[in-house]
């Protein structure tokens, strides 16, 4: 059984077991942190989306919190001015290469991008970047998937999801400002080894994988 440690987060005395990864224990209580690649599931975080970062006390700059094992007497601090600029740099960055269409979107009132933007007070439009709109085809060749590559945020949930479910359909493909989320071969969904199984939609944090119903 893993030794039980006591460490604070934004003030308050929280008791967790030695090695959980901090973004866990803070969101298990009730602590928000931004994030977008985090997986419980996977034991290596990417750490991709640089949006969990908090203060620790000690160190020098902030760190990402899906990376860093609670110890005893851990001191953190979910917000301040290094935080908040990193979290906001990396939310604009995301968010000039997002299309922005709530309106219609299937996911809007539960995407983790509002979220974040309401929680940070973030704008969902950037204010001082230019937005990339890629305009990519739409794939809806899948029996009961839509991708909208256009909205995809390149947190890899639905490739990790896919890997899981024993499919390996998805994956990346591409660098830099052309990387996109894939089949193998870029054909579409409907034609490649994808079963419907619908755990891509499942863990797709915004709107870019959904059910057409």
């Amino acid at each position: 059984m893993a030794e039980t440690v006591t460490l604070t987060i934004d003030g308050r005395e929280i008791r967790a077991a030695q090695g959980e990864i901090l973004l866990w224990v803070a969101l298990d209580n009730d602590i928000y942190i931004p994030h977008l690649c985090a997986d419980r599931e996977e034991a290596h975080p990417t750490a991709s989306c640089r949006l969990c970062f908090v203060e620790v006390e000690g160190r020098p700059a902030p760190v990402p919190a899906c990376t860093l094992p609670v110890t005893e007497g851990l001191v953190v601090k979910t917000r301040g001015p290094q935080v908040d600029s990193l979290v906001a740099a990396g939310f604009e960055l995301i968010m000039s290469n997002h299309r922005l269409d709530c309106k219609n979107c299937p996911a809007n009132g539960n995407c983790e991008l509002q979220r974040i933007a309401k929680a940070r007070k973030l704008r969902l439009k950037p204010k001082n970047l230019p937005v990339l709109d890629k305009n990519l085809p739409v794939d809806d060749s899948a029996a009961n998937i839509i991708y909208d590559p256009n909205k995809c945020v390149l947190c890899g949930q639905c490739v990790r999801a896919c890997r899981r479910s024993g499919n390996g359909t998805l994956g990346f493909a591409r660098r830099g400002y052309l990387r996109v989320v894939t089949t193998f071969g870029n054909i579409p969904l409907g034609e490649s080894s994808c079963t419907n199984c619908g755990a891509c939609v499942k863990v797709c944090p915004v709107g870019a994988l959904t059910d057409k119903q």
